[in-house]
């Protein structure tokens, strides 16, 4: 199966926290996990328009500048009745704004995502909660002490 192409933004805000959603299985709202914003390629759309509108659709956020690819990891996991095989890259986005508006949420977002938080790496290294990707405290920690890796870090494919 040709996996599905998904563009995600690490976006930043001046204190270097990221902003994360709260995601949930909808058909158990028991199951939750934070991820960062992104999503699916549309048609011919590139992997950087792709990264804009999906941070726009989901966090309402359009004043941000898009930096370079900072990983790129392959993951499969169950949601909404059906297994998704994904392509994903990471890119890093810088923003000076942090009021955030879920209303350009998609349907299936509306029934899966119940919130946003920006967090530090701190408070990501501390939580007991599951993250995605699994070493994002470890990543963001990196990011922010040594910068963007020359070339993008691809990661440890992940399978749920």
């Amino acid at each position: 199966m040709t996996p599905r192409r998904v563009s995600r933004v690490v976006l930043l805000d001046p204190a270097d926290r990221i902003l994360l959603l709260h995601g949930y299985e909808p058909e158990d709202p028991t199951l939750t996990w934070w991820f960062t914003p992104g999503g699916g390629l549309e048609g011919e759309e590139t992997r950087e328009a792709a990264a804009i509108r999906e941070v726009a659709e989901e966090t309402g956020i359009t004043d941000f500048t898009l930096g370079p690819v900072l990983w790129r990891r392959e993951c499969s996991f169950p949601f909404d009745g059906r297994r998704w095989y994904q392509d994903e890259w990471y890119y890093l986005g810088r923003t000076g704004t942090t009021r955030t508006d879920a209303s350009g949420q998609t349907e299936l977002e509306r029934r899966s995502v119940s919130g946003l938080r920006w967090w530090t790496a701190a408070e990501l290294t501390a939580t007991r909660e599951t993250v995605y990707p699994t070493r994002l405290a470890e990543l963001l920690r990196a990011l922010i002490d040594e910068g963007p890796p020359r070339a993008p870090l691809v990661l440890r494919t992940e399978h749920a």
